[in-house]
């Protein structure tokens, strides 16, 4: 028996336009035939949009970077953002921001939010995922163990769930565990399915 979304997608050209390993890794586990292609793309978007919104737009402006599409191919373009207070945390750009983000995640809740857009010739299809993340009260040395043991510079508010972090720090998660690694896979099925 084969996979369904292989079928579906048997005369397709699938493209992850993503340097992220984890999305790689996720999409691996759909076990679909993809190739991974990159875009650089200026990731800014207009202050006063809020929580899904930035990532959609941040999402359907890195497939916007694939002007021409031959007609078997469809992008694959994500996005994600940690969400905390009402406003969103980046990627750190040194350790001093690294270790101030996750100070100011430590004890609380945290909204992640995904965005993916799935682009062909023809059309574009935008979604997006949230997840509430609770973290317990860090400690300094942990927090310095992390950024000094891991790489937190690559990630949406300088942690990564699948991390040593996360092991010892998320309490509990209300929504789906893929989407804090960047990337809603049992959306995407869904969505691709429906393609």
């Amino acid at each position: 028996m084969s996979n369904p979304l292989s079928l579906k997608l048997q005369n397709k050209r699938l493209i992850l336009a993503s340097g992220s390993p984890r999305r790689k890794e996720l999409l691996e586990a759909l076990a679909i035939p993809f190739v991974i292609e990159t875009r650089e793309v200026n990731e800014v978007y207009p202050m006063h949009l809020q929580g899904a919104e930035i990532t959609d737009y941040l999402s359907e402006l890195k497939a916007g970077a694939f002007q021409t599409l031959p007609q078997d191919t469809i992008i694959i373009t994500s996005d994600t953002i940690v969400w905390l207070d009402g406003k969103a945390l980046t990627k750190p750009k040194d350790r001093g921001e690294a270790i101030a983000i996750l100070q100011e995640l430590s004890g609380k809740k945290h909204e992640v939010f995904t965005s993916v857009c799935i682009k062909s010739s023809s059309k574009t299809r935008v979604f997006s995922d949230v997840t509430k993340v609770y973290f317990k009260e860090l400690n300094s040395e942990e927090i310095q163990f992390y950024v000094d043991h891991y790489r937190p510079y690559d990630k949406a508010g300088a942690y990564g769930a699948q991390d040593w972090i996360g092991y010892i720090g998320i309490e509990k998660l209300e929504g789906s565990y893929f989407n804090v690694m960047g990337l809603p896979v049992h959306k995407l099925y869904t969505e691709l399915m429906k393609w």
